[in-house]
């Protein structure tokens, strides 16, 4: 698996919070490290996190288009009725 380029997130150009630029240098490393389907989720589980206005702001962290992360966001709640209805079964 070929490596990604590591985003510089746009926002961290002007940041002066060093701690703040520190977080979002080393989720973008993370993401440079992931397969395309790890960096949807990765970034579906940020914007969770994040809770109103995470998608976006995971975007402008990222470089990720926000489309992308929702697709994360239900591909993960999809898993999470499958592995509910599993149970269920049981």
């Amino acid at each position: 698996m070929g490596q990604k380029a590591i985003h510089e997130c746009d926002n961290c150009q002007s940041e002066t919070d060093p701690a703040l630029k520190s977080q979002h240098e080393l989720i973008n490393l993370l993401m440079s490290r992931l397969d395309e389907q790890q960096r949807r989720w990765d970034a579906a589980v940020e914007s969770e996190r994040i809770g109103y206005g995470g998608d976006i702001q995971v975007t402008r962290i990222t470089g990720l288009d926000v489309e992308t992360i929702r697709r994360g966001r239900r591909e993960l709640a999809d898993k999470d009725a499958s592995k509910n209805k599993v149970a269920e079964w049981r």
